[in-house]
């Protein structure tokens, strides 16, 4: 069952963009691990001798750590300043 949100979705809400980088970073797991094993998989089924895999697992893997260390690390859910409504401002 996906996770329920009790209000409004609103990027400014520090709690919904935490619980929102972590799914797509989820998402961005789950779509490495299946093209990494299909890659993977196809090429022991065929005997195959292909040299981008190893590339390929190497560079995507490490982009996938350093997406989850700004995640998990460095990203900075603290409360947005709130945004000026220009039909609330006073006109002069």
């Amino acid at each position: 069952m996906p996770p329920r949100w009790p209000r409004e979705p609103d990027r400014r809400d520090p709690a919904y963009r935490r619980l929102d980088d972590r799914m797509n970073f989820a998402v961005h797991v789950a779509i490495f691990a299946a093209c990494n094993s299909s890659s993977w998989f196809f090429r022991t089924l065929q005997s195959a001798e292909w040299s981008w895999t190893y590339w390929v697992t190497g560079i995507w893997g490490l982009i996938l750590v350093a997406h989850g260390v700004y995640i998990f690390a460095i990203a900075d859910y603290s409360p947005l300043p709130a945004r000026d409504n220009p039909t609330n401002s006073p006109s002069g």
